[in-house]
């Protein structure tokens, strides 16, 4: 017998970015499968047709835009349209990040900078520009990804470690400072998650980034095995605390971020 999806999310509308891949492009589904209309935005077309052919029969309720979230003239054009297609924002997700992983001393200053640009500002120039809209929301939630390299070592990722930190910080101060306008800000920190991130690739919502240096010590990452089940999850295992978060249900969390590592970290 299959799961009843609950139908938190009709006549919620939702702005996704990464939507052509990993987590965002789960999470596009699910909010679709609980009743959502949803703007997915990503810097690949190809990746959103992708996850429009997913998405079937609730492909009608999808909408995509491209979008370069380290770009601000693209985020500015790009978020007026999903707010045009929409007829508002509800709830906006920032799922869109790259990683570059190597050694420190052997990164340039255009990788760690690019590291920063599309993760750091790009969520802040989406949440800049999403904001007059989410103010204006009955039930307005934002939802940022941060990550386990936030507070726990992961080594030859410190830009990636340094981007989201940025975030997870990013997220306490916007909480405070939207909370009287009623926007809640919330962050997820995924580990051990089956994704772009994680499969060699470096991405998630955009194609660029090498996997881990050919010397990496892997004896480093013997502690970031996950304790529950048999190796990393899949993406729609954070999909669906990003749904809560974004929905009624997470109406009084804020300030605050979930942990989603199958207890990598206890």
């Amino acid at each position: 017998m299959s799961a009843v999806v609950p139908a938190r999310f009709d006549g919620r509308r939702v702005v996704i970015t990464g939507a052509g891949s990993g987590i965002g492009q789960a999470t596009v589904l699910r909010v679709l499968a609980e009743g959502g209309s949803v703007v997915a935005a990503d810097v690949s077309e190809a990746g959103l047709a992708d996850t429009v052919a997913k998405a079937g029969d609730a492909a009608g309720r999808l909408t995509t835009v491209v979008i370069d979230v380290s770009d601000e003239a693209s985020v500015t054009a790009g978020v007026a349209a999903a707010r045009e297609a929409l007829g508002g924002i509800d709830a906006l997700v920032n799922a869109a990040g790259i990683l570059r992983s190597s050694h420190t001393h052997e990164t340039s200053l255009a990788d760690f900078e690019l590291v920063l640009r599309v993760n750091l500002v790009g969520t802040f120039l989406m949440i800049r520009e999403s904001l007059p809209a989410l103010i204006e929301s009955d039930d307005a939630a934002v939802v940022n990804f941060s990550s386990t390299s936030a507070m726990f070592a992961h080594p030859y990722m410190s830009a990636y470690a340094a981007s989201k930190g940025g975030i997870q910080s990013m997220t306490h101060a916007l909480a405070a400072e939207y909370a009287k306008q009623g926007v809640r800000f919330t962050a997820v920190q995924p580990g051990s998650i089956s994704s772009g991130m994680t499969d060699g690739s470096g991405e998630s919502g955009a194609s660029r980034g090498p996997g881990l240096p050919e010397d990496a010590d892997m004896m480093l990452f013997a502690k970031l095995a996950p304790a529950l089940g048999q190796g990393f999850a899949g993406p729609e295992t954070v999909a669906g605390v990003v749904a809560m978060l974004a929905s009624s249900d997470g109406a009084f969390i804020t300030g605050t971020e979930v942990r989603v590592d199958g207890g990598t970290h206890f």
